[in-house]
């Protein structure tokens, strides 16, 4: 059985694809916080272009 750890420990066939699922997570999590950040602030400057237009009424 200590064999076949040993074994298992030392066997690296996989670990690039390991790699590459922690990086594309990494990615998915990050643009996902950014895309919160980003929504929130635009919502709020368009809010406050809408009211800036709406004030002015010279038609």
């Amino acid at each position: 059985m200590t064999a076949f750890i040993k074994s298992f420990a030392r066997d690296e066939s996989g670990a690039v694809t390991v790699d590459w699922v922690v990086l594309t997570a990494g990615v998915v999590g990050l643009s996902a916080i950014s895309f919160f950040v980003i929504e929130d602030n635009s919502n709020t400057l368009m809010q406050a272009a809408g009211g800036a237009v709406a004030a002015e009424n010279d038609f």
